[in-house]
């Protein structure tokens, strides 16, 4: 896979580059010359997928624009512990400048986009879709939701603005999901509804409404398989709620067609990456 980088998104990676430098890398001005050319090596130290190359080379490349970019391995595909997965080489100056940047970016959206091809391998041969949260990194969700995707992983809506997502909360300040419904309905929207149901109850008095999805929170398993019984189809169901790499392949046998889990994107291990500068 590879990033398109937008202009939002430069405005982030050029703010996380002047986090880290501001006045300079005075380390580099006191010690190294300033025309020197070196090639730094991005090494694998842990078996993962790969993420974020295109953001890294956009950072070497601001420093750099003379920056020369070898991709063995692209976004979203498997790397093993030792394996070079990508070089560059320009001004060492540069390399250095950018390295702790380049490598915040691609452990982390690494670490996300390997959590979630673990998911997906347990998951296996279920028909459920595997489907990131909200629960971001703030400014960082559009990479860390294109981390999920070069897991195996879908993404759940961007933000609030995308979707119609009736939650809990939502309901208690209407008095109830069917006046929530109601209301909801009372109004003409071209962006996909869900509706988040706490029990079967709910759920049956959702089902009489056009959503596109039902959210089910926080069932057990037999609830889960009570409800897959009870739509007969009709509208797809997500089952979310503490949902972990442990028991998310029980959840997918009862029949729901998603699991949504914010474990992929708040409770991963980054990949351990190194960046290693050797003469071009």
């Amino acid at each position: 896979m590879r990033y398109k980088i937008t202009e939002e998104d430069r405005f982030l990676i050029e703010s996380a580059l002047e986090e880290d430098i501001k006045t300079g890398d005075i380390t580099s001005e006191l010690t190294i010359d300033d025309d020197k050319i070196m090639t730094g090596e991005f090494l694998a130290k842990d078996d993962g997928i790969v993420c974020g190359i295109d953001i890294a080379m956009y950072i070497f490349k601001k420093l750099d624009p003379d920056a020369v970019f070898k991709i063995k391995k692209e976004d979203g595909k498997a790397i093993k512990n030792g394996e070079i997965f990508a070089t560059v080489t320009g001004r060492i100056k540069a390399l250095l400048a950018g390295e702790r940047t380049a490598l915040n970016f691609m452990q982390r959206m690494g670490g996300i986009a390997t959590t979630t091809s673990h998911y997906v391998k347990v998951i296996g041969s279920e028909k459920c879709k595997l489907l990131d949260t909200r629960k971001t990194t703030p400014l960082l969700r559009k990479f860390e939701k294109y981390a999920v995707r070069c897991g195996g992983g879908y993404n759940h809506r961007m933000g609030l603005y995308d979707m119609v997502l009736v939650k809990d909360n939502h309901i208690a300040a209407n008095g109830g999901i069917r006046e929530t419904l109601k209301r909801l309905y009372s109004h003409e929207t071209n962006v996909p509804v869900e509706v988040e149901v706490k029990n079967l109850d709910e759920l049956k008095i959702a089902l009489n409404y056009p959503l596109d999805r039902i959210l089910l929170d926080n069932f057990s398993i037999d609830a889960l398989r009570e409800a897959v019984a009870i739509t007969e189809g009709k509208i797809p169901l997500e089952a979310s709620g503490g949902i972990d790499i442990v028991s998310i392949k029980e959840v997918c046998r009862t029949g729901v067609d998603y699991v949504s889990s914010g474990a992929l994107t708040h409770s991963f291990k980054s990949l351990d990456i190194s960046f290693n500068i050797h003469e071009k």
